[in-house]
């Protein structure tokens, strides 16, 4: 499969769907990241992703043969992320309480880079667990709604009172690996 930018350019526009899945495993965390970089909602910032890959769908055919995909994707996403705040700057604020409860700040970066390759860096440690480990972290921490212990225990066909140590050995065998991806 191929993995250069370049590579899978080419392949997306010859209508490969191996191809554009894998641009989307690739790409779809950074696009993602850059709205609730910018303090917009879980939800403003799936919109961003969608939008910037369609954009990207729609734009295959007039990209440069050197173009780097990801300051592409993140340029896209990060303008689009501020149509949204530039938006709500002029909408009225509501009640106190609606403000209290507005979108979620995730913590501010002035490096978007950075924190696509540390989202980079922990896909990699994730990829070397096991299937029911990285299934099981995927679970309590990559799903829009938290899972109860109980929900986890039904899911995983395990002891409710299990899912906690099994979740700490899961976490440090990840420490593990990504230790070791530091130290290469």
């Amino acid at each position: 499969m191929p993995e250069t930018d370049h590579d899978l350019i080419q392949a997306c526009r010859k209508g490969e769907a191996r191809a554009w899945e894998r641009m989307l495993e690739k790409y779809e965390r950074l696009v993602y990241s850059v709205g609730l970089k910018t303090g917009l909602t879980v939800e403003d910032a799936a919109d961003i992703t969608q939008v910037t890959f369609t954009i990207l769908m729609q734009s295959l055919e007039d990209l440069r043969a050197d173009t780097r995909l990801a300051p592409w994707l993140a340029t896209v996403a990060r303008r689009h992320a501020w149509r949204i705040m530039a938006k709500r700057r002029r909408e009225p604020v509501g009640h106190v309480a609606d403000v209290a409860e507005s979108p979620q700040i995730a913590e501010k970066s002035t490096n978007p880079f950075e924190t696509w390759e540390r989202i980079e860096w922990l896909r990699m440690g994730l990829e070397k667990l096991d299937e029911r480990c990285r299934k099981l972290l995927q679970s309590l921490y990559f799903e829009a709604e938290q899972p109860s212990y109980a929900e986890v225990a039904e899911q995983f066909d395990m002891p409710v009172g299990s899912v906690g140590p099994t979740r700490a050995r899961c976490l440090e065998k990840l420490k593990t690996f990504m230790t070791e991806a530091v130290t290469i």
